[in-house]
C-alpha cells in the first residue's frame, strides 16, 4: 500500500465517521476541498464510486459499505499501534484538539496557559471555546469539558474544580426600582435577562433547589443574549436580574455593583469535568494535558459554570 492510499482510505473512514465532509476536512486538518479531491482520487482509481452525495446528504454507495465495514476496523487497529507506539514517548507532543465552553475555558484554561507550555512545550493545543452541546468524540476533539449532569456514561470522567452554584443577581438601582424576589416564582413579576445556549432554540430555565428538589421556573424580561457575560454586564447596568456562576459575579457583588437574590434557594450541583473517550491506552497528549489541570485546581471546592 503506498502512502496515498492509505491516506485516501482514512479520508474515507473519517468522512463516513462524520457524515459530512467539513466537520471531516476540519479533524483531518486539510481543507474540504482537498479532501473531496482526495475522495474522488480514491474512487477513480477503484473505479468505484463510495458516496452518494448531494448538497444536502451524504450517503454510501454498497461499494462503499463493503469497504469501510472491511477497512475501518484495521484502520482502528493500525491508529491503535500508532498510539501504543507513541506511548513510549518520554515527552508527549503533537496536537490535542480541546472543545471547551466559555466559562469552563476562562476558569481553568486561560489562567494557567504559561505554566502548561512551561510544562509540556512540545504540546500544540487546538482549543475551540463553544458553548453548544456537541458530540465531542464525533466532532473529532480529544478532550472536552462538561458539567456533570452532561456526561455520557461511556466516557472516562476526572472531576475538574468541584462543586458549583449559579446566582440570581440584580444591581442596587435595579432593586431599588423594583425590588427583591422572595422567592423564585416571584421572578415571573420581575424583567429577568435570558439566555439561550449556542445552537438551542429554546431558553434556558433557572434551576433553583429546596429541601433537596430541584425545579425550574421560565423568566421573561427585555433582554434574550447566547452570552451570559453580556447578561450580567447588562444586570450591571440595571438592565434586569441576570442568573449566572457565583465564581463569575462574586468580584461584582463584593464590589458593590450587583446584589445576590434568593441565596437560599441557590443550591451547589456537579461541576466541571474533563471527558474523554475510553481507550486501551490513553494518549500521552491526553493524559498530561488532564493532569495538569486537575492538579493546577487541585483544592478547589467551587467554581464557575
Amino acid at each position: 500500500m503506498r502512502g496515498s492510499d492509505y491516506a485516501e482510505l482514512k479520508a474515507f473512514a473519517t468522512v463516513v465517521a462524520h457524515g459530512n465532509f467539513a466537520r471531516a476536512a476540519d479533524d483531518l486538518r486539510i481543507s474540504a476541498s482537498t479532501l473531496s479531491q482526495m475522495i474522488r482520487q480514491l474512487e477513480a482509481r477503484l473505479g468505484l464510486r463510495l458516496l452518494n452525495r448531494t448538497t444536502r446528504s451524504l450517503s454510501l454507495t454498497e461499494a462503499g459499505a463493503r469497504l469501510h465495514a472491511r477497512f475501518a476496523p484495521a484502520m482502528a487497529e493500525m491508529e491503535a499501534a500508532l498510539g501504543d507506539a507513541a506511548a513510549l514517548r518520554d515527552t508527549p507532543a503533537g496536537i490535542l484538539r480541546v472543545h471547551m465552553p466559555s466559562v469552563a475555558a476562562a476558569t481553568y484554561l486561560e489562567p494557567v496557559l504559561g505554566r502548561f507550555y512551561q510544562t509540556w512545550p512540545d504540546i500544540v493545543l487546538d482549543v475551540t471555546i463553544d458553548d453548544a452541546a456537541i458530540d465531542s468524540v464525533e466532532a473529532g476533539y480529544d478532550v472536552s469539558a462538561r458539567l456533570g449532569e452532561f456526561l455520557e456514561a461511556d466516557m472516562v470522567a476526572v472531576p475538574l474544580g468541584g462543586a458549583q452554584r449559579q446566582l440570581a443577581v440584580a444591581s442596587p438601582d435595579y432593586i431599588a426600582r423594583h425590588g427583591s424576589p422572595s422567592a423564585p416564582a416571584d421572578l415571573l413579576q420581575h424583567r429577568c435577562i435570558n439566555w439561550r445556549r449556542p445552537g438551542s432554540a429554546g431558553l434556558y430555565t433557572w434551576e433553583f433547589a429546596r429541601g433537596g428538589q430541584w425545579f425550574s421556573v421560565a423568566v421573561d424580561g427585555p433582554l434574550v443574549v447566547s452570552s451570559r457575560d453580556m447578561a450580567v454586564a447588562a444586570a450591571v447596568q440595571g438592565v434586569g436580574i441576570a442568573f449566572w456562576a457565583e465564581e463569575l459575579v462574586r468580584p461584582l457583588i463584593d464590589a458593590g455593583k450587583l446584589v445576590s437574590l434568593l441565596d437560599e434557594w441557590c443550591a451547589t450541583f456537579p461541576g466541571w469535568f474533563l471527558s474523554y473517550q475510553k481507550q486501551r491506552h490513553t494518549p500521552p497528549t491526553v493524559r498530561a494535558f488532564v493532569d495538569f489541570l486537575r492538579h493546577a485546581h487541585a483544592g478547589q471546592t467551587r467554581s464557575g459554570g
